[in-house]
């Protein structure tokens, strides 16, 4: 389907001969995002629905839960290590073939998954399903900016927004339902009815893109993806695993894998510079929207996480509330984020993606600096309205900067770019994790937060939110800056 088809599909019908046609056409379209909208659904849910079943898993396979944890691990190093890969090799051989042959993998892998007889057999399914995930991560990005008209463009990434809301927070429920009903198997299992609906939509309704010659004959860049995902691999790993039992923190072996990263991050540099055909073209990062979009995701992301790791720590250790309770008041953060995906889209086609990126920051410094002011005088109701304002912040930025960024785009590097974009957010996810974790414990002075007295925990969640509230504040910096650069730089070229 060309940008007229797309428009055209996107307009209202009219009573003309042609107005089959244009019915037809409608309806292709909406079929297609709908298939885009279940790609992304699938690849959040694989995330948060195992993260319920690894008790189980550890009974069932005997292991250690240092063990298990693998088991998510496993998919979210795959998924970060290969995302920018798999949107390039999207921008070279296809996006629409890419992305079928990722569905089908992502299926596949769930077989795999359910019917691991071992442990080591379902990690490396993980990691395949990873892959696969990380394809259709990726590529519906990418194809939203090629099937949908531009004005449309923040809807269609609000509603990408709410399935990947809808399936975080529908993760751990849906998980404990399988298990208790039909085992641990039906955690991998209930993917591969919903994997072979999206690859049927796809196949019958997205748009095969025309091929550009010149663009394809431009080779894969293999050095400089062995030596991004090296780098990828080892700063994850020294970020998020612990390897010595005896001691928490930042061990020696974390700290040697961060420098194996920054020198494989050099050596990627470096390649790329000497590469005609560079798997991140370096040239994109002049460009102020688009290092503004991956520096901001990044920063934004973080203060997410942060949310979801010391969350459950003041709710028990402050708050004094149950497991029951805590699954409660944490759920509200990404049911407001799937119900204000598809709003916050819709305003940022009416307002614009630069008026809306910054309405959504201002929005999630607004609740951060809330959060530990309120909840520590006025109890739960305090914690849960910021909480919820600041996810509704979120929401409303990740759909204008996903809208900003892939609209500024080239056509030939959407794929690429929709990998940075998903890569940016991943490296938030995963330094927030553990650098917001250090700022907790760290406030709350105790080694063990299990057993820490309630001051304790409440002075660690304020300074988290202070240091969370100063991120976004920096995002907000970088976001008045570069559009100042942009508008620069079209002022220049009149």
């Amino acid at each position: 389907m060309t940008n007229t088809a797309s428009t055209a599909a996107a307009s209202a019908p009219v009573a003309t001969p042609s107005g089959a046609c244009t019915l037809r056409q409608r309806s292709s379209f909406r079929w297609g995002l709908a298939s885009l909208a279940l790609a992304m659904l699938l690849s959040s849910l694989g995330t948060s629905i195992a993260n319920v079943g690894l008790p189980t898993l550890a009974q069932v396979f005997n292991a250690s839960f240092a063990e298990v944890q693998w088991v998510v691990l496993a998919y979210l190093l795959a998924i970060t290590s290969l995302i920018v890969s798999v949107g390039r090799l999207g921008d070279l051989i296809g996006r629409r073939r890419l992305l079928l042959i990722g569905i089908a993998i992502f299926t596949v892998a769930s077989i795999l998954c359910g019917a691991a007889p071992t442990l080591w057999w379902l990690l490396a399914a993980r990691a395949v399903q990873g892959l696969g995930a990380a394809i259709m991560m990726a590529l519906t990005m990418a194809f939203v900016g090629e099937m949908v008209p531009k004005e449309k463009t923040g809807s269609a990434m609000g509603l990408l927004g709410t399935m990947s809301a809808i399936g975080t927070a529908l993760g751990p429920t849906l998980g404990g339902v399988l298990i208790s009903g039909f085992g641990w198997s039906a955690l991998f299992f209930i993917n591969v009815p919903l994997g072979l609906l999206a690859l049927l939509l796809g196949y019958r309704f997205l748009p095969r893109a025309r091929a550009d010659l010149k663009w394809a004959q431009r080779r894969f860049d293999i050095r400089g993806t062995l030596l991004l995902v090296l780098t990828l691999v080892t700063y994850a790993l020294a970020v998020t695993v612990q390897f010595d039992a005896a001691h928490s923190g930042f061990g020696w072996l974390n700290l040697l894998l961060l420098m194996m990263a920054l020198l494989a991050a050099l050596l990627f540099i470096a390649a790329a510079k000497r590469t005609a055909s560079p798997l991140i073209p370096l040239r994109m990062f002049r460009s102020p929207l688009l290092s503004a979009g991956f520096a901001m995701s990044t920063l934004v992301t973080t203060v997410v996480m942060a949310t979801l790791v010391v969350g459950p720590f003041y709710l028990s250790g402050a708050l004094m509330l149950d497991a029951a309770e805590i699954g409660l008041v944490m759920s509200s953060g990404p049911l407001v984020a799937a119900l204000t995906g598809v709003p916050a889209g819709r305003l940022v086609d009416r307002f614009g993606a630069q008026r809306m990126t910054l309405s959504g920051l201002i929005a999630m410094a607004t609740g951060a600096a809330l959060l530990p002011l309120l909840s520590t005088h006025f109890g739960i109701p305090a914690y849960v309205a910021p909480l919820m304002l600041l996810t509704a912040g979120y929401a409303v930025f990740q759909a204008a900067n996903n809208t900003a960024v892939m609209t500024g785009s080239p056509p030939d590097q959407r794929g690429v770019i929709a990998g940075m974009l998903n890569l940016s957010r991943n490296l938030g996810l995963v330094t927030g994790a553990s650098v917001m974790g250090a700022v907790f414990a760290f406030g709350a002075a105790a080694s063990n937060l299990l057993t820490a007295t309630p001051a304790a925990v409440t002075a660690g969640m304020r300074l988290t939110f202070i240091v969370a509230t100063v991120i976004i504040l920096i995002a907000l910096v970088i976001a008045v800056a570069s559009h100042a650069r942009a508008a620069r730089a079209v002022a220049a070229k009149r």
